[in-house]
């Protein structure tokens, strides 16, 4: 079973919050966590049961007063339990009485809110980090050392060239879904994420809401998969599905519940100036946009230009991850001004300190790399604390003030 640095979170949470929820995508391991955490001593209900949901949606009530200390399952199919556990765990408000899961972003729910307003914490688990599947016993502190300035120190593991069984490659095509990551050929990952896209579009999808042309969803993920990474355009995408922009823009949010995308708002503040504003949209798990793109290793050696979104996928995930984990907690934005200078990632933390992070798929880097880097470290001065290009090498190289080039691999020592 990998390490999952969720773990901690969750276990502290229960021992003083009433309701625990663990949020992710399907098969992303948050059954198998909560199984672990409850062991023996909590009722197991899982909502993909029918006769439990079945149960749940007629006598919400009567299911949870059933109930001392449960994991509940799936919880997003059948949100009328929320209510039930709110009252619950009003009478009664011994911490930890309820672990629950949901394949959709819980907090998008209206009646999650509403209802469990100050009794709830909800901890994120997206598919494994790479130091999770490695096994680090420990999260990597890679965001908190960017925000003191620091990169750790070599040696690397891993290029995106090579050919080792545990190459930067292999890492980024494989993604982070458990049964895909176990999956030995690239073909049998490729088949497994196909899979799985259709099985969420088929059965969650309908959950959320109801779609007057739920049948265009499945060609707007792979519109979508076309443009992973750009500038959101939603009347471009609307155009090639035949949907209006308002429509599509419905639809994205719905994916974004259910944890297969995720906007990158655009960077801006009182510093900068002409700066664009549109958002970017990145998929959340770099194995299954490779998938839905049908990439594979070989293909890429020979031709690295499809390479690009997908390995700005891989960076997103990680840093989405790795800032969950860390003590900073920044957010994250994406940088372009009215000149086209931009920069992939910007990290933003409470006291307005700024890591900057470009993403390069080559082994050489250049000191026109850290263009946007260095627009940015003169707007924000003293605020900007590092930035960091990220290659496919073995070697950190420092660029000036506070620029830095480093492995990939820099993520998850």
């Amino acid at each position: 079973m990998f390490p999952r640095y969720a773990e901690g979170a969750i276990r502290e949470a229960l021992a003083d919050t009433r309701v625990v929820a663990i949020s992710g995508p399907r098969q992303a391991g948050k059954t198998t966590l909560a199984r672990k955490i409850a062991g023996r001593d909590r009722t197991f209900l899982t909502l993909d049961d029918a006769a439990v949901l079945a149960s749940a949606r007629r006598d919400p009530n009567g299911l949870v007063r059933s109930l001392d200390a449960a994991v509940i399952d799936e919880i997003q199919r059948a949100p009328e339990l929320l209510l039930a556990i709110k009252q619950s765990v009003d009478e009664d408000p011994r911490p930890g009485r309820f672990l629950i899961t949901g394949s959709a972003d819980l907090q998008a729910i209206p009646r999650t809110q509403d209802s469990l307003a100050g009794r709830i914490e909800v901890v994120p688990l997206l598919p494994l980090a790479q130091a999770e599947i490695l096994g680090y016993p420990c999260a990597p502190r890679f965001v908190d050392a960017v925000f003191a300035g620091e990169v750790a120190r070599p040696p690397y593991k891993g290029s995106i060239n090579s050919r080792d069984a545990d190459d930067a490659m292999t890492a980024v095509l494989a993604g982070g879904y458990p049964d895909a990551v176990a999956r030995r050929s690239g073909r049998r990952r490729a088949d497994w994420y196909r899979a799985y896209v259709s099985a969420i579009l088929t059965r969650d999808l309908t959950d959320l809401a109801t779609l007057d042309k739920i049948d265009r969803v499945p060609n707007l993920v792979e519109v979508l998969a076309h443009h992973a990474g750009d500038l959101v355009n939603w009347a471009n995408l609307g155009g090639k599905l035949g949907l209006d922009a308002a429509t599509v823009q419905r639809y994205v949010t719905l994916l974004e519940q259910l944890f297969l995308v995720r906007r990158v708002r655009a960077y801006s503040g009182n510093e900068l100036k002409r700066v664009v504003s549109t958002p970017k949209l990145h998929f959340l798990d770099s194995g299954l946009l490779a998938g839905l793109l049908g990439l594979e290793a070989d293909r890429l050696r020979v031709d690295r230009q499809p390479l690009g979104p997908v390995l700005e996928a891989f960076v997103f995930a990680e840093l989405t991850k790795l800032a969950a984990w860390s003590d900073a907690r920044p957010a994250i934005y994406h940088y372009r001004d009215k000149d086209q200078v931009e920069v992939d990632f910007v990290l933003e933390d409470a006291q307005r300190g700024v890591v900057g992070i470009e993403v390069k798929a080559a082994a050489t880097v250049w000191d026109s790399d850290f263009k946007g880097l260095r627009r940015l470290q003169a707007h924000l001065g003293d605020r900007f604390r590092l930035g960091l290009v990220l290659y496919d090498g073995d070697r950190l190289l420092p660029f000036g003030d506070r620029m830095v080039a480093a492995p990939l691999s820099a993520l998850w020592q």
